[in-house]
């Protein structure tokens, strides 16, 4: 049987991937050995990542609310179950962007909340 090199195909597939590697430093945007190995590297952390966003971002909403909230003499933790008792239903992200950009509308928020406190 005689060998079949692709042509046009592999010349195309290997275009996607080094059009992917720009940006790259050195030979991981010049080499298609290299760069294919460089993007599918890159391919799975964006893939991984975009799991992991979600994660970190709540993360840090949740520091900033309690940050704001031991302003005012609570912890995150009571905050939160105060909240649910006083039936105000804001999420992490929003509370945690009222808390960064507007602190007298948060301090309103820990005051209509302070009097479903559990004080221990």
């Amino acid at each position: 049987m005689p060998r079949v090199k692709g042509g046009p195909k592999t010349r195309r597939y290997h275009k996607k991937v080094l059009s992917m590697a720009k940006g790259y430093y050195s030979g991981r945007r010049r080499s298609y050995k290299v760069a294919a190995k460089a993007v599918e590297k890159a391919l799975e952390h964006s893939y991984k990542d975009r799991r992991l966003k979600k994660r970190d971002f709540r993360a840090l909403w949740i520091t900033r609310i309690n940050a704001a909230v031991r302003m005012f003499g609570l912890t995150y933790n009571q905050f939160i179950n105060a909240l649910k008792k006083a039936n105000i239903s804001l999420n992490r992200k929003a509370l945690a962007d009222i808390a960064h950009n507007d602190i007298n509308a948060f301090k309103e928020i820990v005051d209509k909340v302070k009097p479903f406190v559990k004080v221990a």
